[in-house]
């Protein structure tokens, strides 16, 4: 039997050959887990008698680690073969969730102790996007790219919002330490699942220069191209932005006018429901010019801020917030083939790289400038500001000509003779 047989008789799509199976399978277990284990980490500090503020420490330490190492992660993910990158990091994360786990089921961990082992999976992380975000592609013919990533991202975004929920309840009724523990071993099996891919890679030896001289030819590699420093610049702040509004402003006005955290979760929720809607649009929708359709929906993240500042009731702020999720994710499957169709394979992951590290970078900066944002400004004014820099962004990055202009590649026909059976490994 073929693998095109097996995964017709599963109910995927005929490309959706073994190791495409293995990367979203992997990605599943992981992206459920990781959202719980948001939950129960911040629940742990909270339990061991810390603040708000030590919640947030413990969080933005992921996203330093994350920020300091991205670039030498990227490096090495276009030195090794990626899946390999990728399981080592789940396994370094599995070993941080278990002595973290531990900590919190045997007592009550340190501040300083929780906040280390939160940095070294932030610093795992930082190995692993990069290497993730070559790897997709690698699994799949390029003619099946675009359902390929749509399939991938569903899989992903529906994880997340599963494992959010789950991991509440969970939370709720075994406490921290064991969802914690639960993440832990899901890693290790994410780990055993991405090992298994082969996609036909070897170790890529460096061209000269080692990790300094590999960075400059990625940073030449982006800044050579501005539709792709354009959009990272972009992000830059409206990833910071939407971070703020959907993790400061949103509750505040949720409890202040809404009614409290469930208006507010259910919002969270329909943009969750939104992402997934979004990657089952783009299965079938393929735009020829993807920047700049794109970066049209992205204009639609400016909503929610605006519906809060108006004081739009919940139901009207859950459709604003689904529309959003829809649009993001046209944007997010457009970026992604343009940048496997636009940037050479050995540079992949360099690239992605520099993308993850300008895209997160100022975030922190913004949730923590927030606060004193919302109290020198009002939180009315906040929202609109955050508003409208996503709308003035965006509109600065529609004046490049490549975000206009670029368009995707026609995809080769698909034979009318049978594909030749493929074999699959064991």
């Amino acid at each position: 039997m073929t693998a095109h047989d097996r995964a017709g008789r599963r109910g995927l799509p005929p490309w959706a050959g073994r190791d495409f199976r293995l990367l979203v399978g992997a990605s599943f277990v992981t992206g459920a887990g990781n959202a719980g284990a948001t939950i129960a980490a911040a629940f742990a500090v909270i339990e061991a008698g810390g603040s708000a503020t030590d919640v947030g420490v413990v969080a933005a330490a992921r996203t330093l680690a994350m920020v300091v190492l991205l670039l030498v992660g990227g490096a090495l993910a276009d030195r090794l073969p990626r899946q390999h990158v990728m399981a080592a990091a789940n396994l370094v994360n599995a070993g941080s969730q278990a002595l973290f786990a531990a900590l919190v089921l045997t007592g009550h961990p340190a501040l300083w102790q929780m906040a280390v082992l939160t940095a070294v999976g932030g610093g795992a992380h930082a190995f692993f996007a990069p290497a993730a975000q070559g790897l997709v592609l690698a699994t799949v013919e390029a003619r099946h790219a675009g359902p390929a990533i749509s399939v991938y991202r569903l899989s992903t975004n529906a994880a997340t919002v599963g494992g959010a929920a789950l991991g509440g309840a969970l939370v709720a009724a075994l406490g921290a330490g064991w969802v914690l523990a639960a993440d832990a071993a899901g890693f290790v099996v994410a780990a055993v699942l991405r090992a298994r891919i082969d996609t036909g890679g070897a170790a890529r030896p460096p061209r000269g220069g080692g990790v300094l001289g590999e960075l400059r030819e990625g940073w030449r590699e982006v800044a050579g191209r501005p539709w792709l420093w354009g959009i990272v610049v972009q992000f830059s702040v409206v990833n910071g932005m939407v971070t703020a509004v959907e993790s400061v402003y949103g509750p505040l006005v949720s409890r202040d006018h809404l009614g409290g955290a469930g208006p507010w979760g259910l919002a969270l929720a329909a943009g969750g429901l939104g992402t997934a809607c979004g990657a089952v649009l783009m299965m079938r929708w393929k735009p020829r010019r993807v920047l700049l359709v794109g970066t049209l929906c992205v204009f639609p993240l400016a909503l929610p801020g605006a519906a809060l500042a108006l004081l739009l009731p919940a139901w009207t702020l859950a459709l604003v917030m689904f529309a959003g999720g829809v649009a993001i994710e046209v944007f997010a499957v457009g970026w992604m083939l343009a940048m496997h169709q636009e940037i050479p394979e050995d540079m992949m992951s360099r690239v992605a790289a520099y993308d993850w590290l300008g895209s997160v970078a100022m975030t922190p900066l913004a949730v923590a400038a927030a606060g004193p944002a919302a109290a020198a400004f009002g939180l009315r004014q906040a929202l609109w500001g955050s508003s409208a820099l996503v709308v003035l962004l965006t509109a600065l990055v529609l004046l490049l000509r490549d975000v206009r202009t670029l368009r995707l590649a026609p995809r080769p026909a698909l034979p009318v003779a049978h594909p030749a059976p493929v074999e699959e490994a064991a």
